[in-house]
């Protein structure tokens, strides 16, 4: 059974089942306080933002989604796959996240990536779906199963601040690394995305600074959804 953070309510039984799972995170709680509800459009757009977002600054990120929307009304899966590389580069966007966005828009156009069908998948099941496109990370997919579908059990492994986080939680002498994070947090399911989201908040009462990925917002989705920045 799948459960999912779609409103505050959700997020706050989510956090709720987490700590009688793991009583770790009562004191996570108390100290670094209760995490936003993050959410943000889904569908082509939001897993988009996401891929533009990578490795970049907040207003890098903002600036270069600002130019797309601008380029193409609306900013779908049809535009980005007929439109010319050089178009998008003009945009800001790597030579890579162009070949990432029209391998995205293409496996959507075949049928070979339903996106809206993601929702009624296990989070794993779904993960693996979005993997398969060529481009989409292990982490680009975890934030979007995360943060655009609301999926209680995603677990973005390799995100650097995460692991981190998990670190000081179980007071481990090295970070663990993805394999390891995996193994960790399997008696968090499946509420392993409001771990995240609580150790998220963690890293920053701990570190003084931002741990949760921070990416443009498109405009809202079908569900009207965002993800928060704050």
């Amino acid at each position: 059974m799948s459960f999912f953070i779609h409103t505050e309510a959700d997020l706050d039984a989510a956090i709720a089942r987490l700590i009688e799972v793991d009583p770790r995170f009562g004191p996570v709680l108390a100290q670094a306080g209760r995490p936003p509800l993050r959410r943000r459009a889904d569908g082509f757009a939001g897993l988009a933002a996401i891929v533009v977002s990578q490795q970049l600054s907040t207003a890098s990120a903002k600036a270069i989604w600002g130019r797309l929307e601008q380029a193409f009304d609306p900013f779908d899966h049809a535009a980005v796959r007929r439109a010319r590389a050089a178009r998008l580069a003009r945009a800001g966007l790597s030579a890579p996240k162009i070949r990432t966005l029209k391998a995205i828009a293409k496996a959507i156009d075949r049928g070979q990536l339903d996106l809206p069908a993601l929702i009624d998948k296990p989070a794993d099941e779904a993960h693996a779906a979005l993997t398969a496109v060529h481009g989409i990370g292990p982490w680009t997919a975890d934030i979007y199963l995360l943060f655009c579908l609301g999926h209680a059990d995603s677990w973005p492994a390799g995100d650097l601040a995460l692991q981190e986080a998990t670190r000081l939680l179980l007071a481990l002498k090295a970070r663990p690394n993805v394999k390891e994070m995996a193994s960790l947090a399997e008696r968090w399911r499946p509420w392993r995305g409001a771990a995240a989201c609580m150790l998220w908040t963690y890293y920053r009462s701990s570190k003084q600074r931002e741990g949760a990925p921070i990416a443009a917002t498109p405009k809202a989705g079908r569900n009207g959804a965002r993800r928060s920045n704050g």
